[in-house]
């Protein structure tokens, strides 16, 4: 079995999360969705938000799993018995600063990454951009799935 972990902090989950989640869906037989927790990192949405968003999302999917953790992703691989980790890439910066961990988490754990680039309709999309239009009192519904809007 091909299984991949998906790791971010989803503050919130956005389209563009989905869709390379679903695209990854037609290259692994599982993905584990990790949830990233940084004590040291403020969140604009609490974690069971964040978990709850996600599980709704893609309600339905049984090849789908929702997980927290903390600590370096490559030894949540292991302990999952994940083969990869997928990532999504916008542009060269993503790539540029992905290309370096993905290579440091191949060396330290033997956890190969697989990078899929988004899609042009939501490549202009990040968490950082939603946080900043919803602090900002913008409409954010055509970036994020439904389980945030609600």
């Amino acid at each position: 079995m091909k299984r991949a972990v998906f790791p971010g902090s989803f503050d919130p989950i956005t389209l563009g999360h989905v869709d390379i989640i679903n695209r990854g869906l037609l290259v692994f037989d599982e993905i584990i969705i990790a949830i990233g927790v940084n004590a040291d990192k403020k969140y604009m949405f609490p974690l069971e938000d964040r978990k709850r968003f996600i599980e709704d999302s893609f309600k339905g999917e049984s090849r789908i799993i929702v997980k927290t953790y903390t600590g370096l992703t490559a030894h949540f691989c292991k302990a999952e018995k994940a083969q990869f980790i997928l990532r999504g890439l916008r542009n060269t910066s993503d790539f540029n600063y992905e290309q370096s961990i993905a290579q440091t988490n191949a060396s330290i754990a033997g956890i190969e990454s697989l990078f899929l680039v988004a899609s042009p309709n939501v490549s202009n999309i990040s968490s950082s951009i939603v946080r900043d239009v919803l602090r900002n009192n913008g409409d954010a519904s055509s970036l994020v799935p439904l389980s945030v809007k609600k």
